[in-house]
């Protein structure tokens, strides 16, 4: 019975096998598929994909600087601390400094007051040149209308001399012939051919004209003196007339006085813009004693302490702006030949195992090797090629670091997806 039911049996479970490895047949070719669709997967998306682990974080690190020596009397931040644009960072003496400013401001007070006498003396002088040259261009009128007045006295006075010289000569003329006649008349009343009147008369007539010369030449040394003093009256007259003239002269040189005027209120003006700089740098050296935080960020590397000393140009402090981060990639030249700007990038961060988004912004402008302190000389004649790494900057998208998660200097894997 047994045998019976075994041979019904059989073909069923016969029937039941070859199923079971259709399908174990049917299940490997699927898992196959399954596989060569995997690595075909893979295969295009790693096709599609550079990437680098010579990577990490950059951002903008602002050095705070002394720009003036100076004493530190107050650091109000520590290393760590965050701070935002404008906050005080550090804060020197500023006694010294004050002083100095008030110094300037005086000092600019006093070259102002010296501008403002001097453009004041311009119009004085202008005015004084020229009614002092009026003034002497009239005096030298009058002594030249003296001078010709004198002349013409000297003129007359000559004149009257000559008269009186020529009255002179008529005078002793006739006291000549009434000498001859009284001499004459004389012999002839001696022997009373003639009357004794007729004599008398002839000598008074002599004495008459002895009376006469003298009277004449009173009046010629009179003119004689009359015209030396009409002469010494035109010297005096021409003296005046070189003193006017000279006078003149002076007067002409007011143009170059007002020139000289206007000279010193021009240097006075430029003392003035000397003095205005001096209080700018002094009230700039006095706001250089606040030094405080050109960008929002957090306060690193700190290097100053209250008492302390500092020199211009001495590092305190560095502010390190979290909210300007990028990338910095350095890929090897073979894997930038499909790489271009504005393509995704996706950046693996080793510190916290995020994954951020960005885009690639610029490439830059040589190797890392050429920005080296001692850049590779390959002219030897021993060259062996070394695949050379260009850095690339790669922008994080905004909105991905507001909790200041990525810091300068950690290490990341970019993927750029080239295709």
């Amino acid at each position: 019975m047994a045998q019976i039911v075994e041979k019904e049996l059989h073909p069923v479970v016969r029937r039941k096998s070859g199923v079971r490895r259709a399908l174990q047949w049917i299940l490997a070719l699927a898992v196959l598929g399954a596989i060569a669709a995997g690595s075909y997967a893979l295969w295009e998306r790693l096709s599609r994909v550079e990437s680098t682990d010579d990577a990490q974080i950059d951002a903008t690190i602002a050095p705070i600087n002394s720009r003036i020596a100076g004493n530190v009397v107050s650091v109000l931040v520590g290393d760590g601390q965050s701070v935002k644009a404008g906050d005080v960072l550090v804060q020197l003496d500023k006694r010294d400094l004050e002083v100095a400013v008030a110094k300037a401001r005086a000092e600019l007070a006093d070259s102002e007051a010296v501008l403002a006498g001097a453009r004041s003396d311009i119009p004085v002088a202008t005015a004084s040149t020229t009614s002092a040259l009026s003034s002497a261009r009239s005096a030298r009128e009058d002594a030249a209308a003296a001078v010709e007045w004198a002349g013409q006295q000297v003129n007359a006075a000559r004149a009257r001399q000559g008269v009186a010289q020529a009255n002179v000569r008529v005078a002793q003329a006739n006291r000549s012939r009434a000498a001859q006649d009284v001499e004459r008349y004389q012999a002839l009343v001696t022997k009373d051919e003639i009357p004794r009147q007729t004599y008398d008369q002839a000598v008074a007539t002599e004495q008459a004209a002895a009376a006469t010369v003298d009277a004449q030449q009173a009046l010629v040394n009179e003119a004689q003196q009359n015209v030396a003093a009409a002469e010494k009256s035109v010297e005096q007259a021409r003296a005046k007339l070189q003193q006017a003239e000279a006078a003149v002269q002076a007067a002409l040189t007011g143009p170059q006085q007002v020139l000289v005027s206007e000279a010193h209120a021009l240097g006075a003006s430029a003392q003035v813009a000397i003095r205005r700089i001096a209080v700018q740098q002094a009230e700039l050296n006095l706001s250089y004693t606040t030094m405080v935080a050109p960008v929002s960020g957090v306060v690193g590397r700190k290097a100053v302490e209250v008492g302390q000393n500092i020199a211009p140009g001495q590092q305190l402090m560095a502010v390190v702006a979290l909210d300007d981060i990028w990338v910095t990639a350095n890929f090897k030249e073979t894997q930038l030949k499909d790489m271009r700007i504005g393509q995704r990038v996706n950046i693996e961060v080793d510190a916290n195992g995020r994954t951020y988004t960005g885009r690639v912004e610029r490439f830059y402008p040589a190797s890392g090797a050429k920005f080296s302190l001692l850049p590779p000389e390959n002219a030897t004649g021993n060259f062996v090629k070394v695949v050379q790494r260009i850095p690339v900057r790669i922008s994080i998208d905004p909105g991905q670091n507001q909790d200041h998660a990525l810091r300068p200097g950690m290490s990341v894997t970019p993927k750029v997806e080239i295709r």
